[in-house]
C-alpha cells in the first residue's frame, strides 16, 4: 500500500505531461485522457482509504520515502509521502470533486479550441495539490504549494485574449507570492530551530522551542495561509480570479486550492498550540474575513463574484475554527469537506446558468430560470440550502459545530467570536437567498449579450454568444451528472459525518480534540442559528422576492457602493502598496543620488583636487627637488633632536 501513495501524484502528473507535450494529435481525445487520469487517481485513493479503514486507529499512518532529494552533509531533504487520516480526507476531496469537475468540463469547454491544454492544466493542478497534502516534510510541501500557485495562474489566465483574465492571473500570482515568502521564511526558521523539515520531529519537539520562536513561525505560516486561502489582508485576488473558466472557479477557488491554508494551519497545530499570540491572530483573521466576504457577497450582481465572496467567508469560518486549536481542528476540516460539495455544486450550477444564458453573469438579467432549467435549479437549490445551514443538510452540521466551538473559547473572546460567526450566518442566508431569487425566481429579465464593438460595452465571459437573445435550456448530461452527485453530497455528507461523531473520531488521532467550556448549550446555538437564518432569508425575500428587480442596479447608498468596490480593498492596496512603493522608490533614488553617489563623487573630487595640487610639486626643476630634500632632512634632524631632549 505504501507504494500506491506516490502513484496518487504520479498519475495526474503524467496526464499533464502527455496533454501538454503531446501536441494537436491529442486534441480529439485529450479531455478524456485528463478525466481518466483524475478518475484513476480517485480510484487509487479509494483503495488506500479502504485499506486504512481495515487498520486500527493507531496503525493507519502510512509513510513512503521515494528518494533522498538533497543530502548535503548534515542537511537532508527527502521526497517522502505521509498518508494519515488528515491527508486521506484531502486526497478523497481533491480527486473525487476534481474528477467530477473534469467530467463537467468536457461539456462546458466543448467549443474551446484549446481544450486539451485546459485539461493538462487541470491535471497539473491535481498533481501539485496532492503533492502538497501528501508531503511528509515542509520543504516538499513548499514544492506542491508553489505548483498549485503556478497551475492557478495558468488556469485563471486561460482565456488570455481577455485583458481582464490576464490581469487577474497576474494579480493572483503576485498576491500569492507575498504569502509564499512567509512560508519560505517559516521553513528556514524551522530548520534553524529543529534541524529538520520533517513534520514528525518538528511537531513533536514544538513544545521544546521558545514561545517567541513558535510565535514567529506561526505568524509566518498564517501569512502563507492568508495568501492561498484569500484571507484578510491578502484576499483581493479571489474576486478577480472569477475571470477564469467556471470549472476553474469550482475546482481551485471553491473546493481545493483555497483550502490549502486551512490544511497548513491544521497540520501545524502543535506550533500554534504553543504560541497563543499566533492562535489569537488566526481567529482574528478568520472572524474578520468571514464578515468581510459575506458583506462583499451581498453587493455583487455577478453570480460568480457573489459566490467568490461566499467562498472567502466560508474559508473564514474554517480559519476561525482552526485558530481555536484542538477545540476546533476537526470541525474546520469537516466544514472544509462539506463546503467542497456544496460550493463546487454552486459554481457548477452557475456555470450551467451561464452556459444557457450566452455566458451572461449579471443576475439582474436572469429571472424565472427554474422553469427552463429544472435540474440546475434543484441541484443549485440544494447547495443553497446546505450553505445557509438549513436543518438536515451538510452546512447545518458543520457550520453549527464551528459556532459552538467559537462560543466554547470562553470569556469575552468566546462571545465576540461566537457573535461574529452568528452574524456571518445571517448575512450568508441573506446574500445566498438573493442569488436564488435573482436567478431562478421572478419574471424573466433576459437581455441580448453585449457586443464588445458597442460603445461602452463589456465583453461577455466568452465571445461565442455575443449579441444574441438567450434561450435558456438545461445543460447536457455530462454537466448535470456531476452537479447531481455534488448535490447529493451537499445533502448527505454532514449527517453521515455527524453520526456517532464519525468524522470527529476519524480525525482525532491526528488533530486531537478537546471539549471547550461553552457558556451556551448546543440547543441554544442551534436555535440562535435558525433564528438568524430566518431573518436573513426574510430580508432577502422582502427586498427581491416581493418587488420587481430592475435590470440595471440602482446607485445605492454609500455603504452599498463601498461594498460593490469590495470594501475598497483595491483602493487601499493602491494607496498603501502602489503609491507607497512609488514614494519609497523615489526616496531611495533621492538617497542614492544625494548620499551614496554624493559620498562617492565627493571622494573622487577630493582625490582629484589633492592630486592636482600635489602635481604642482613635480615641476621638473632640479633645484626644487634639492630644496625639498634639504627641507625634509632638516625636519628629520629637528625631530630626532627633539626626541632625545625629551
Amino acid at each position: 500500500m505504501e507504494n500506491l501513495i506516490g502513484t496518487l501524484v504520479l498519475v495526474p502528473l503524467l496526464g499533464a505531461g502527455v496533454l501538454l507535450c503531446g501536441g494537436r494529435r491529442l486534441d480529439r481525445a485529450g479531455h478524456w485522457i485528463g478525466t481518466f487520469a483524475a478518475a484513476l487517481s480517485f480510484v487509487i485513493g479509494v483503495v488506500l482509504f479502504a485499506d486504512m479503514l481495515g487498520r486500527s486507529g493507531e496503525d493507519r499512518e502510512l509513510a513512503a520515502t521515494v528518494f533522498s532529494w538533497v543530502p548535503v552533509g548534515g542537511f537532508r531533504a527527502d521526497v517522502g509521502f505521509q498518508l494519515d487520516q488528515l491527508s486521506m480526507t484531502f486526497v478523497l476531496l481533491i480527486t473525487g470533486v476534481g474528477s467530477l469537475i473534469h467530467l463537467y468540463s468536457v461539456g462546458y469547454m466543448a467549443h474551446d479550441e484549446r481544450r486539451r491544454r485546459f485539461f493538462g492544466y487541470l491535471n497539473l493542478f491535481l498533481a501539485a495539490m496532492l503533492l502538497l497534502v501528501l508531503a511528509d516534510n515542509y520543504l516538499l510541501l513548499y514544492v506542491g504549494w508553489e505548483g498549485v500557485g503556478l497551475a492557478s495562474y495558468l488556469l485563471i489566465g486561460f482565456w488570455q485574449h481577455k485583458p481582464s483574465a490576464a490581469t487577474a492571473a497576474k494579480k493572483a500570482f503576485l498576491v500569492n507570492r507575498v504569502g509564499d515568502m512567509g512560508l519560505s521564511i517559516a521553513i528556514m526558521l524551522m530548520f534553524t530551530t529543529f534541524g529538520t523539515f520533517a513534520f514528525g520531529p518538528v511537531l513533536e519537539n514544538a513544545d521544546k522551542a521558545g514561545e517567541g520562536r513558535l510565535t514567529a513561525i506561526g505568524l509566518l505560516l498564517l501569512l502563507a495561509a492568508c495568501g492561498k486561502s484569500a484571507q484578510v489582508p491578502l484576499q483581493s485576488w479571489l474576486g478577480d480570479a472569477m475571470e477564469g473558466p467556471t470549472p476553474v472557479s469550482a475546482l481551485i477557488h471553491a473546493a481545493t486550492m483555497v483550502t490549502a491554508g486551512v490544511y497548513l494551519i491544521t497540520r501545524s497545530g502543535a506550533i500554534f498550540d504553543g504560541a497563543p499570540d499566533a492562535q489569537t491572530a488566526v481567529v482574528t483573521v478568520g472572524a474578520v474575513t468571514l464578515l468581510f466576504g459575506a458583506i462583499v457577497g451581498c453587493a455583487k450582481d455577478d453570480i460568480k463574484k457573489a459566490l467568490a465572496g461566499s467562498t472567502m467567508s466560508q474559508i473564514g469560518y474554517m480559519v476561525l475554527a482552526a485558530g481555536l486549536g484542538p477545540i476546533g481542528y476537526p470541525f474546520a476540516i469537516m466544514h472544509l469537506v462539506t463546503h467542497g460539495f456544496f460550493k463546487a455544486g454552486l459554481f457548477l450550477g452557475a456555470g450551467s446558468v451561464m452556459h444557457a444564458m450566452n455566458d451572461e453573469v449579471d443576475m439582474r438579467r436572469y429571472g424565472g430560470l427554474r422553469r427552463y432549467m429544472p435540474i440546475t435549479f434543484v441541484t443549485f437549490g440544494l447547495g443553497y440550502l446546505a450553505i445557509i445551514g438549513f436543518p438536515g443538510l451538510s452546512g447545518f452540521f458543520s457550520k453549527d459545530k464551528i459556532i459552538e466551538a467559537a462560543f466554547a473559547k470562553g470569556g469575552t473572546e468566546g462571545w465576540i467570536l461566537g457573535g461574529a460567526a452568528l452574524l456571518g450566518a445571517a448575512i450568508t442566508a441573506y446574500y445566498m437567498t438573493r442569488v436564488m431569487l435573482l436567478t431562478f425566481f421572478g419574471e424573466k429579465r433576459w437581455q441580448p449579450a453585449p457586443s464588445p464593438e458597442e460603445p461602452g460595452a463589456e465583453p461577455a465571459a466568452e465571445t461565442r454568444g455575443e449579441g444574441r437573445m438567450p434561450h435558456p435550456h438545461e445543460s447536457p448530461k455530462v454537466m448535470t451528472i456531476p452537479m447531481i452527485v455534488l448535490a447529493a453530497g451537499s445533502v448527505l455528507a454532514g449527517g453521515l459525518f455527524s453520526l456517532n461523531d464519525a468524522f470527529l473520531n476519524w480525525l482525532r488521532p491526528v488533530t486531537g480534540h478537546e471539549e471547550g467550556h461553552s457558556p451556551v448549550t448546543a440547543v441554544q446555538v442551534t436555535t440562535a442559528t435558525l433564528v438568524v437564518l430566518f431573518i436573513g432569508v426574510a430580508l432577502a425575500w422582502a427586498q427581491y422576492g416581493r418587488r420587481p428587480v430592475p435590470v440595471t442596479a440602482p446607485p445605492g447608498s454609500l455603504p452599498v457602493r463601498i461594498a460593490r468596490r469590495d470594501l475598497l480593498q483595491d483602493d487601499i492596496n493602491h494607496i498603501v502598496l502602489v503609491r507607497g512603493g512609488e514614494h519609497l522608490t523615489r526616496s531611495l533614488v533621492y538617497v542614492d543620488h544625494t548620499l551614496v553617489d554624493g559620498v562617492v563623487n565627493g571622494t573622487a573630487a577630493a582625490v582629484g583636487g589633492l592630486s592636482g595640487r600635489m602635481r604642482r610639486l613635480q615641476n621638473g626643476f632640479a633645484r626644487s627637488y634639492a630644496v625639498s630634500m634639504f627641507g625634509g632632512a632638516a625636519v628629520l634632524i629637528a625631530a630626532t633632536l627633539l626626541m632625545r631632549a625629551v
